[in-house]
């Protein structure tokens, strides 16, 4: 199966770039961008919220990049970057895609934004609510029971 702009040549930084304007666009106050060894972050506050998407980036020594998949023949520094470098683009268009259909869909009234970015909307303490409720998710799977949203305040005092 072939990936979305799996051969784009849009840049990096022009993605980065797309994304930042569409958030403007569509009513984004605040726009943050950051990297970190193989992730990258983007941030944003709209609709009172914070938002921000972890962009989870290929690593450089995968053997996807280092060796040719016909033939497992090792790929010179320079063609190993390049294909990296190809794998990065394709990563930041999806991410590109993906905000700006959240946006649109939320625009067009098909969802509401708090629903649209659930996931991605920063917690007080800076974690975001996908990352809070995903371990509760998995141990109301594996358990059978639901977690409780406040204390039990049912007993006497």
């Amino acid at each position: 199966m072939s990936r979305y702009a799996q051969n784009t040549q849009v840049s990096t930084f022009q993605s980065r770039a797309e994304i930042e304007q569409t958030l403007q666009r569509y009513g984004a106050d605040q726009f943050i961008y950051g990297s970190e060894g193989d992730r990258a972050l983007v941030g944003f506050r709209m609709h009172g919220r914070q938002v921000k998407f972890i962009l989870p980036l290929p690593d450089r020594t995968a053997r996807e990049f280092t060796h040719t998949p016909a033939q497992a023949k090792r790929r010179s520094d320079e063609q190993a970057a390049a294909e990296w470098e190809k794998a990065c683009r394709q990563r930041w268009r999806a991410l590109a895609l993906v905000i700006k259909a959240k946006l649109e869909a939320v625009e067009s009234g098909i969802t509401e934004f708090e629903g649209e970015f659930l996931a991605h909307i920063v917690l007080p303490d800076g974690q975001t609510v996908g990352s809070w409720v995903k371990p509760q998710i998995e141990g109301a799977y594996s358990t059978g029971n639901m977690p409780k949203l406040l204390p039990d305040y049912s007993g006497d005092r």
